[in-house]
């Protein structure tokens, strides 16, 4: 199966019946590299995916100065450290699942709910830790 089928099929279908979907998602390999992605997902920077792989290896060092992506800037909230980066902007979100080799990303707004974003993008990321991806 190719990345982007997992980005299309997984990342991007209707969650939960309702009918409602991510407003953008992306598979991106740890070196920066975008695997696939969808359409409407931000061109980000390099020192964007630096600050983001940094939360990673040291939790809470986005906090004080927000996540960005795109340039859009999110208040990094609960997540799990090492694992799991959520953050908030407005009625929307990212939640970015990172695997041994890449970051999952999801970006949501209303009327997705933040857990249902959550939900979407841990599960393919479990799926992806699981085959050693």
């Amino acid at each position: 199966m190719s990345w982007q089928t997992y980005v299309d099929d997984h990342l991007m279908c209707n969650i939960e019946e309702t009918g409602n979907h991510l407003t953008s998602a992306a598979i991106v390999g740890l070196d920066g590299s975008v695997w696939a992605q969808s359409a409407a997902f931000p061109e980000f920077k390099k020192e964007e995916m630096d600050g983001i792989l940094k939360e990673f290896e040291e939790p809470n060092t986005l906090a004080p100065t927000g996540l960005f992506l795109g340039g859009a800037k999110y208040m990094v909230i609960a997540g799990e450290p090492g694992a799991v980066i959520r953050g908030k902007k407005g009625p929307g979100g990212v939640c970015i699942k990172k695997t041994g080799q890449a970051l999952v990303f999801g970006i949501y707004d209303e009327p997705v709910a933040p857990g249902q974003c959550n939900m979407v993008v841990e599960r393919l990321g479990d799926y992806l830790v699981e085959q050693g991806l």
